[in-house]
């Protein structure tokens, strides 16, 4: 019997543990540990290259301190438009910019950075030399 393929729906599983493993600052190796696989293990769920059974799915879930379901809604199937949250996070840099965001404590401060952040984004796309996810166009 040949092996089952990976599907689309493994890849968005494994870039969602991505995101929320890192949102949780923990490594890769930290997680493989407490789910009792190695790294490379998470490596390649994260690639989607290998599917995650579903105990081990609902135990990193615990571990991320998220439900089950947040590794498969569809952000976009919710009320309003919305951008996808993951697709966000994903791009170098974010989980970064958004801890540092986070740790400023004085309001005015961080309307300041976010009005810089923002001037930036339509300076790139003015000059056309990044699109919206960082990559130059």
């Amino acid at each position: 019997m040949m092996p089952k393929q990976t599907t689309d729906v493994d890849r968005l599983v494994g870039l969602r543990i991505t995101a929320l493993r890192k949102a949780r600052g923990m490594s890769q190796t930290a997680l493989g540990n407490a789910v009792g696989v190695t790294f490379q293990q998470v490596q390649k769920y994260e690639k989607g290259q290998n599917r995650v059974g579903a105990g081990r799915l609902r135990e990193i879930a615990r571990l991320l301190e998220v439900p089950v379901s947040a590794f498969f809604e569809d952000d976009k199937a919710s009320d309003g438009p919305q951008e996808d949250v993951f697709g966000f996070l994903s791009a170098h840099g974010a989980i970064e910019l958004l801890r540092a965001y986070v740790a400023i404590q004085d309001d005015q401060v961080r309307r300041d950075v976010l009005s810089i952040v923002r001037s930036a984004a339509r300076l790139s796309q003015t000059n056309g030399t990044a699109g919206p996810d960082g990559a130059a166009d």
